[in-house]
């Protein structure tokens, strides 16, 4: 069924998609923008801009659905579910959980806009949004922009990969695409990481000052 998809990539299906992975059920998102960045480039049949915008209205669908969930569901729910072996099935355990509440309640708000771009907190991060009812005009913002942003390096991945010859199916662009998205993945937590750090730090010697 997910290959069939895959072979037959439109906007529908890359809204439907990428609103899958961004929600509980695990779905890496370079399996989809990159090859569709790809054939953009390659064939024509899709936009570029659009395939963006289908990608980010996705991802914000698939966001909102954790986001409603964690915050009628509850804390002890979310957990319970997170603990059980339906959860397990969808790759989230409790530990996960665990750690995007303490990502959220370190960076505040703006982490719903941070943790788009970090792997590993990427589809989680909605959680901890809802469980804090956090305002939903303010969280819808900075997913946006995150999705936007995040969406946009795996595009221009895939619009890159169009111009190697050797690369010349969709398997090749999604293992190619797999391997340059972790490490700008990484190299983009390390730059918040640091970023995060000089304003904490920042912070504190102006307090010492006054």
């Amino acid at each position: 069924m997910l290959d069939v998809l895959l072979d037959q990539l439109n906007y529908w299906v890359i809204f439907l998609l990428m609103a899958i992975e961004s929600s509980f059920i695990p779905f890496p998102s370079e399996l989809v923008m990159p090859p569709a960045a790809w054939l953009a480039a390659t064939e024509g049949n899709l936009n570029i801009f659009l395939v963006i915008l289908a990608g980010t209205l996705g991802a914000d669908l698939g966001a909102i659905i954790n986001y409603y969930l964690a915050r009628y569901l509850g804390r002890p729910l979310i957990y319970k579910i997170a603990d059980s072996r339906f959860g397990h099935l969808l790759l989230i355990t409790k530990k996960k959980v665990e750690d995007s509440e303490v990502y959220f309640e370190k960076h505040g708000a703006i982490s719903t806009f941070i943790g788009r771009l970090v792997p590993a907190v990427r589809q989680l991060i909605s959680i901890p949004a809802g469980l804090s009812r956090m305002k939903l005009s303010s969280f819808l913002l900075y997913t946006t922009l995150g999705a936007a942003i995040w969406n946009t390096i795996l595009v221009g991945i895939g619009y890159y990969l169009s111009t190697i010859e050797s690369i010349d199916s969709r398997e090749k662009v999604t293992q190619a695409a797999m391997t340059y998205s972790h490490e700008i993945g990484y190299v983009i937590a390390a730059i918040v990481g640091l970023s995060l750090l000089y304003f904490l730090l920042k912070k504190k010697k102006q307090n010492k000052k006054k």
